[in-house]
Formats: C-alpha cells, sequence, structure tokens
C-alpha cells in the first residue's frame, strides 16, 4: 500500500519523529511518502524550483502525492494539530483513502477527544508503535 505521512515538519524533534513513524511504515512492507525527505521543508529550499516559486512547488508535489497514494497516516502529536496535516487528512478523506490516525500525546482538545472533523475523518487513532505496527500488517 502506498501511504502519505501527514505530519508537522517545522524543528528537528518533529522531523526525527516522522522519520521513526516512516521506518515502521516501511518495515511492516508499505511504499511512503514523507514530505520532509520527498519534497523539502520550506524554509531549506531555494526560491525558485525549476522556475517555480517553492512554496507553490510544495504544494503542487504533495498534491500530486495525496493523489498517488492508498492511505494517509495523520501524525497529530501537539497541542493542536498542524494545519497542513489537517488539510492533507481532509483531501485524503474527501478523495475516499483510507485515512488513519497517530497520535503519541495524551493532550486533546476536550474531554481525551480532537476536534470531532478530525475525529470523524479517520477510521482509528493508534496510540503506540506496536499498535501502528500491528495494525499497518494487516493493511
Amino acid at each position: 500500500m502506498k501511504i502519505y505521512i501527514a505530519a508537522p515538519l517545522f524543528n528537528e524533534a518533529e522531523r526525527v519523529f516522522n522519520e521513526s513513524v516512516d521506518a515502521i511504515v516501511r518495515e511492516c512492507g508499505h511504499e511512503t511518502y514523507l514530505p520532509q525527505r520527498d519534497g523539502g521543508c520550506v524554509a531549506d529550499l531555494p526560491e525558485l524550483i525549476g522556475g517555480i516559486p517553492k512554496r507553490r512547488y510544495l504544494f503542487d508535489l504533495d498534491c500530486e502525492h495525496m493523489e498517488w497514494c492508498d492511505a494517509v497516516l495523520f501524525l497529530s502529536d501537539g497541542r493542536v494539530p498542524d494545519e497542513g496535516a489537517c488539510f492533507e487528512l481532509g483531501w485524503c478523506c474527501a478523495k475516499g483513502k483510507r485515512c488513519i490516525g497517530y497520535r503519541t500525546d495524551v493532550r486533546s482538545f476536550i474531554d481525551g477527544h480532537d476536534n470531532v472533523m478530525l475525529e470523524g475523518a479517520v477510521e482509528k487513532v493508534l496510540r503506540t508503535p506496536d499498535e501502528l505496527r500491528a495494525y499497518l500488517k494487516e493493511l
């Protein structure tokens, strides 16, 4: 299965965490698109890529891979989920792709829950690396 990993990627801790999740997904036999690796981080790229402004280039590349994937793995750690990852989850949900959540953070929006639109989009929220492995091996 081709899995798009939707996650924040704006600091070293986030990028390291994303890479560890990517390794688990690949270990389970799936192909991945990890935006930080396969597209790059906006702050690290030149202003123009092939004559296209870097922000447009990254948007188009990520949208292309949201079309390519069979499923999205939405990483939602943090006080609030990342805006870009929320967009990616919504896009994939609207396209009828499998949407899986992964959250190791104990903070929640209200009473142990996230926003109803995020919870409603995912088929399951996994909480540990072992849960993630077990679920992905069954896909």
